[in-house]
This record gives structure tokens, C-alpha cells and sequence, in this order.
């Protein structure tokens, strides 16, 4: 079975959330070196592509290059195959090699070790997606929206995804230097940041009673996990009154599973009512429904975004919005909404291909516009460093108010 996955990369063990399974057709075949000859020229040819030119430059190459006995076809043919999966233009959509596929492997099991951070590319900048809570990078001070520059000093122009995973992750206890860039105010700053890498333990629900009758649920991802941990939350504020007002934070949520996505949002909305649309483009559309829950259906809710809030977090976001008119607190979202998928190649590569965006409800595009609060309220640094959360504050006027 092949499964969808929302895939902004992560360097931590959440990235068993957000791959969620992909198809692997394994391939025995072994990988070669230094191959001479070109064999399989015709293997799976579309029919009306004019393929003439490559084959003019590659010819042109074996036969003029000063040092021709030193080509490596095989390396070739990968660089040829990245080069055109690079002009798509899709950060998403990479050609993987066989040890960039074995890391694939180890992200979606979880098991490496990292510094606690999911990166997107945002105007051809690595970006900071968001940090996670008491993870090293949360420690550190970054945030949501930095910008890497460097990875131990080497420039990030340029660098793919996968890349930049591979230098920033690495053996539990060693370190990591990223430089920073940070916009403030109308200046931008730039610092080194050392990081310690640690095997990440994944925080899924945090909920309290904020004030009498006003419940507070966070959620960190949308794990294998999340719906049994948001079942007990609820079930805690049931106990103390507090669940008929809700204030449900989904920033620095950076997504995870689409199943847990419409789980979610099945609690606030009536069977069948659409949560979010699946575009493959060319007009081919699918409208993936709330299932039979509804137990918050009617519970006041408002719901805190902001920046590092992407992929499955935005679906329930505009899923509320767009059917319920639930008002959005906080900052724009990121702007994850597509889907990948894995399909393994020859020589144990991988090509893993965007093949749909998420629209809410109402036709908006995630991917394309991010998620926009009814209620823009910014949290700035000097905020964060003096625990002072304006965000959450003008959730608790907006919920009093229902």
C-alpha cells in the first residue's frame, strides 16, 4: 500500500510522524563503480521526447574531456537525473542516492539523534519551520522564521533539503554549528549557534485549565499518538468544567500525519463535513471528510498559529476556519500544504516526488498561501525571553468573549 506523507524535513525522532510509511520496492541489484559502458539506453523511453541533445553533450564528453578514462558514467547519469528533479523547482521533490535513501529509512523509524528542528525552504532560504520544546535548539533560543546561512561554516546557497539534514544531524553528543540570521525590526542579525545533538524525546499534548472554565490543550505534532493524548486532555477539562471554552494552540506545530489531521478536526465538526482537499492538479480533485466524532462540535474554540505552524496543523486550521468560522490568533503559518511520495529506483535510489497540494475546504491553497489570523497578534523575541506570550493573552479575551 502506498502511503501519503506531509513532509517538511525534520532533524529529530518526530520524523516518524510526518513520513507516516512510504512505499519501498526493494531493488537487489548492487550499485556499480566506475561503470564504461552504457547499457539500458532505451529502458523505459517515453515515446515522443526528443532526448537527442543529451545524447550530443554526453557523446561530446566521452569523446573530447582531457581526462576520459577517469569518467564515472554511473555518477553521471545520477548527476543528470538530480539536475532535472532540481528544475522543477520543488524543494520537495529530490532524487535520492542510495545512503540519502538509507537515511530516509532511519528518519521515518526514528532513530538518530538531532538538535530538535524541522526546516522547509522559504524564498530559497533554509528556513527554520519551528523548534521543538525543550529540545536543543529550543534551548538555544532559536525560533521560528530563522534562517541558516551556514552549516559549520559552509554556506546553505543552493543546499537541499536532504543535504542540510545529513550535516545537521549526526551522533548523539556531538556537535553542530549553525549561523543564524534573524530579522529584527528593520535590521537583521547574524550569530553562530552550537548545538549539542541529543536523541529528541517527542512531546505530543500539553493542556491546563488557564482560567475557570477556560480550557488550554497545545499540540506539539501529530503523531501515531496524538489522538489517544488529546482523547485524555479533553477528558481532563471535562472533569474540572473546562471544555465548553477551548483555546487550542497549534504554533510551532510542524504537522505529521494526515489521518491525525482529520482525527483532529473530527472532533469540532459534523460527519462528512470537509476538512481538507487533495489537488493532483490537471482538475483531479478529493475531498477527505470528518469522520463520526463531533463530541467538541459545540465547544468555543479560538486556535493560536503562527510561523512554525505547517502541513497537517494549517489542515485543521482551515478546516475550523473555513467551516466553522473559528477565529485564528497569531501569526500567517508556513505554507506546507503538498504531499510526497517515495518510490524506490534501481541501485537502491529513490526519487521522492511531490504528487498533490492541500487546499482547505474553500479552495485556498496551503502550500501557496499559508494560513492568514483573523487576529494578527506578533510574539517577538524580547517577549519570549521575558515569558510573556501576547498571542495567548488575546486568545483568552477572544474566548471570553463566546
Amino acid at each position: 500500500m502506498r502511503f501519503k506523507v506531509l513532509v517538511p524535513v525534520i532533524l529529530i525522532s518526530l520524523v516518524a510522524g510526518f513520513f507516516g510509511g512510504v512505499q519501498f520496492q526493494k531493488s537487489q541489484e548492487p550499485i556499480p563503480s566506475g561503470l564504461r559502458e552504457l547499457i539500458n539506453k532505451d529502458v523505459g523511453q517515453p515515446e515522443a521526447v526528443d532526448f537527442s541533445l543529451f545524447w550530443d553533450a554526453w557523446n561530446l564528453v566521452h569523446e573530447r574531456y582531457v581526462d576520459r578514462g577517469e569518467l564515472d558514467t554511473q555518477k553521471m547519469v545520477f548527476g543528470a537525473i538530480e539536475g532535472m528533479v532540481k528544475s522543477i523547482d520543488d524543494p520537495f521533490t529530490v532524487f535520492l542516492e542510495a545512503d540519502e535513501s538509507s537515511r530516509l529509512r532511519e528518519e521515518i523509524s526514528g532513530e538518530f539523534a538531532g538538535v530538535g528542528i524541522e526546516i522547509g525552504v522559504r524564498d530559497e532560504v533554509l528556513t527554520v519551520i519551528a523548534p521543538l520544546e525543550d529540545t536543543p535548539a529550543d534551548k538555544a533560543g532559536i525560533i521560528a522564521g530563522d534562517r541558516i546561512l551556514k552549516i559549520n561554516g559552509e554556506s546553505t546557497v543552493g543546499i537541499s533539503l536532504e543535504d542540510a539534514v545529513s550535516k545537521i544531524r549526526g551522533r548523539r553528543g556531538t556537535k553542530v554549528t549553525l549561523s543564524i540570521s534573524r530579522k529584527l525590526d528593520s535590521r537583521e542579525e547574524t550569530k553562530d549557534v552550537e548545538l549539542t545533538r541529543e536523541k529528541i524525546k517527542i512531546p505530543t499534548v500539553k493542556w491546563s485549565e488557564i482560567q475557570p472554565g477556560i480550557g488550554y490543550i497545545q499540540l506539539f505534532s501529530f503523531n501515531q499518538i496524538a489522538k489517544g493524548e488529546f482523547d485524555k486532555a479533553i477528558g481532563e477539562l471535562k472533569k474540572k468544567g473546562a471544555d465548553q471554552k477551548l483555546i487550542f494552540d497549534l504554533r510551532n506545530n510542524p504537522g505529521g500525519l494526515l489521518d491525525l489531521a482529520i482525527d483532529i478536526s473530527s472532533y469540532f465538526l459534523d460527519p462528512g463535513q470537509v476538512v481538507v482537499i487533495e489537488d493532483f492538479g490537471e482538475g483531479q480533485r478529493k475531498e477527505l471528510k470528518a469522520k463520526p466524532n463531533g463530541s467538541l462540535k459545540n465547544t468555543k474554540v479560538v486556535i493560536l498559529i503562527n510561523k512554525g505552524s505547517a502541513s497537517a496543523s494549517e489542515i485543521v486550521a482551515g478546516a475550523l476556519s473555513d467551516n466553522k468560522g473559528v477565529k485564528l490568533i497569531g501569526e500567517k503559518t508556513f505554507g506546507k500544504g503538498s504531499v510526497q511520495q517515495v518510490e524506490e529506483l534501481r541501485f537502491k535510489t529513490a526519487l521522492k516526488i511531490t504528487v498533490a497540494k492541500w487546499l482547505t475546504p474553500k479552495g485556498r491553497s496551503i502550500s501557496d498561501e499559508g494560513i492568514e489570523p483573523n487576529i494578527k497578534v506578533e510574539r517577538v523575541e524580547d517577549d519570549i525571553k521575558n515569558d510573556r506570550d501576547p498571542q495567548l493573552d488575546r486568545a483568552v479575551e477572544e474566548i471570553k468573549k463566546l
